[in-house]
């Protein structure tokens, strides 16, 4: 009887605080991938620009830089990074066991994902919307035309909503195909089982990418949704979702701020206060995250600032071509900013 009390008063106190058992104690995942020596980082099973892996299974992309990244920062070496390929059904699971530390899988932040899935968003990497991909042959606009289309979208997404309820508002009849993973959506739109598909723009552009004639496919202007991208860890956890959250940060102001992997030598010779921050050379702010004072060196050295890694990877000179539009610096007319480093 006593045992059943002291069990009974455990989980009281735990509804009282708010805990649960899969609550990570603080430290825990930064511990966890120190003694591993391995970052485990969640991505998509292939997203041209954004995370794909080569015919040798090398990694590249612009979310895969954010995992090299937190790996540069916590490991000393951005190489130190196994890459767990997930689908959009699988994301969420997969980080709520545990199973990876982190998630950098063009994923966009929500109130549900945080309030319900008991997750973390610790930045916005990429400010995105919904569009939609049409064969130039329809001559089609505007996606105001669309009415009666089929249209293809990825299960498990925030899009599948936002199309219901943009065709919904428009008085516009909808035919929805959802399917797995974003292969599935190119096959099924050039076999023509559907005739428009819809995702994040910047996915439009990539998928685009693996179509037999990419220049026969245009994406449409409107963009019907925010969908604000960025790295994703556990709740309960809060040295972790600062390391990658300052980790992300650190990119950004290193652009804002001038320094890049080809000037960092020069960079570390500076009288700047903000950049001796910045890098380290003034202050303990690495320390207070558990990581070194000068991580932001150790990222940029390898992976680069944050316009380095768009430019990289999904820019304007990309394969991709992406503007960079309002993921532009705030200082450059965007409204991309990040919180100072001091």
């Amino acid at each position: 009887m006593k045992k059943l009390l002291a069990v009974l008063a455990g989980a009281a106190a735990l509804v009282a605080t708010g805990a649960s058992a899969q609550t990570a104690a603080p430290g825990q995942t930064l511990k966890a991938v120190k003694d591993r020596g391995e970052l485990v980082c969640g991505v998509s099973k292939g997203l041209p620009g954004f995370s794909a892996a080569d015919a040798k299974g090398q990694w590249t992309g612009f979310d895969v830089d954010l995992c090299r990244a937190v790996a540069a920062a916590v490991l000393g070496n951005a190489d130190k990074v196994k890459f767990v390929p997930l689908t959009a059904d699988e994301r969420f699971p997969a980080l709520q066991k545990g199973e990876v530390d982190l998630l950098s899988r063009n994923s966009t932040w929500t109130l549900d994902r945080e309030g319900k899935l008991g997750l973390l968003f610790a930045g916005i990497s990429y400010y995105d919307g919904q569009g939609f991909l049409v064969r130039d042959a329809r001559k089609v606009t505007s996606a105001l035309e669309l009415d009666k289309s089929k249209v293809c979208v990825q299960a498990g997404t925030t899009a599948v909503v936002n199309t219901q309820e943009y065709f919904k508002a428009n008085g516009m009849e909808l035919e929805l195909i959802t399917l797995p993973d974003s292969a599935a959506l190119v096959k099924a739109y050039e076999e023509g089982k559907c005739d428009t598909l819809t995702t994040d723009v910047s996915q439009l552009y990539a998928l685009r990418l693996n179509m037999a004639k990419p220049a026969d496919h245009i994406v449409l202007p409107d963009v019907i949704s925010k969908e604000p991208l960025g790295p994703v860890v556990r709740q309960g956890d809060d040295q972790w979702f600062n390391v990658v959250k300052w980790v992300l940060y650190g990119m950004i102001n290193a652009e804002e701020l001038g320094v890049t992997s080809a000037n960092m030598d020069e960079a570390l010779k500076s009288q700047k206060a903000e950049v001796k921050h910045l890098l380290g050379v003034d202050g303990d702010n690495g320390a207070s995250l558990g990581l070194p004072n000068d991580f932001v060196v150790l990222v940029v050295k390898t992976v680069g600032n944050y316009g380095e890694s768009f430019e990289r990877n999904v820019g304007a000179a990309s394969k991709l071509g992406i503007p960079r539009g309002i993921n532009q610096l705030w200082s450059m007319g965007g409204i991309q900013y990040a919180p100072p480093i001091r």
